[in-house]
């Protein structure tokens, strides 16, 4: 383990934001290192592109290190920072909607990690086979759900939040984040069942 990932460990949140509003440049590496992962999945999630997400999560941080004195901690960092990320993916969406530029890359190169980790417990050639056609085709129907859907499905699936977090991250009610989930789960049943 390295200086920085013990260092993300052992601080806990209000000493991080206190040394980021100091200045501290070690802090800035262990948020990128504490939040990295999480911010480009949700990324990925608006973009569908895996080099976007890329871009935009680094500009998440720079806004988050040069706006952090601003922020008040009624919220958590995690909440904050994902709130910035929903921001930066929309304008990105709405600038490149302008300029007619729509495109979606994978999100793993052959040199990349996945950006879903994966456990490495079963290396059964069949299984591991089974396992990517799976993925891949459940990535296929992710992309194809509405925006809005996605959105709420990738916040609740891969970052793991309730529908309360989630509600208060995309300002909308509860209800409405029960509502798209449901159909973002029948959509993904129905896209998967006619891949078999």
């Amino acid at each position: 383990m390295n200086k920085i990932e013990s260092n993300s460990d052992a601080i806990n949140e209000q000493d991080l934001v206190k040394r980021l509003q100091k200045g501290q440049e070690w802090s800035f590496n262990v948020l990128v290192n504490k939040y990295q992962d999480r911010l480009l999945k949700i990324a990925y999630g608006v973009t569908l592109d895996r080099e976007e997400s890329l871009e935009i999560v680094q500009d998440v941080f720079i806004s988050a290190f040069k706006n952090i004195k601003t922020f008040r901690q009624d919220a958590s960092l995690a909440t904050w920072l994902r709130k910035i990320t929903i921001n930066q993916c929309l304008n990105w969406k709405r600038k490149w909607k302008r300029r007619f530029k729509w495109h979606h890359d994978p999100i793993e190169s052959e040199n990349d990690k996945n950006l879903f980790k994966e456990s490495k417990k079963d290396n059964d050639p069949e299984t591991l086979y089974r396992k990517k056609q799976f993925e891949e085709n459940l990535m296929t129907a992710i992309k194809k759900l509405p925006e809005k859907i996605r959105l709420v499905f990738v916040l609740n699936a891969f970052e793991g939040l309730s529908y309360e977090e989630i509600a208060k991250t995309l300002n909308i009610k509860k209800g409405t984040v029960s509502s798209r989930l449901y159909s973002a789960r029948k959509n993904l049943i129905n896209s998967l069942e006619m891949k078999d």
